[in-house]
């Protein structure tokens, strides 16, 4: 018959893959947020590398409209400003997480080290 884990490890053990999930999911954000900047570099490098006047186009609705290159260009680095403020918050949050990670899995295997060894203490009375 299989014991029952005490209530308070079992809350423990909840929350642990709670907060593995959420670590996760902000993982996850920060690789596409990072991929997004990256493609909002390149993009930016390629306008500051073509002519004052080279036409610049832009996808609205399925049509391709030409549009002023100097504003695209402030758009973009608008863009990559807000990007690289979301990546901070995201590594923030991650760095966060990780730290109650460790906690968490110390507090538990403390936990488990203290189950096992009241155990091993009663098996020999």
């Amino acid at each position: 018959m299989a014991q029952r884990l005490p209530p308070d490890l079992e809350n423990k053990l909840a929350k642990l893959q709670a907060l593995q999930a959420q670590y996760a999911r902000i993982a996850q954000e920060r690789v596409a947020v990072e991929s997004e900047i990256a493609e909002t570099q390149r993009v930016i490098k390629l306008l500051e590398e073509a002519g004052e006047d080279a036409p610049v186009y832009k996808l609205e609705s399925n049509l391709f409209v030409r549009v002023d290159r100097g504003k695209v260009l402030q758009e973009l680095k608008d863009k990559l400003e807000i990007l690289e403020l979301r990546l901070q918050k995201l590594k923030k949050q991650e760095e966060e997480l990780k730290k109650q990670l460790e906690r968490l899995s110390s507090e538990i295997k403390s936990y488990q080290a203290k189950i096992a060894l009241g155990k091993q203490g009663g098996a020999g009375g």
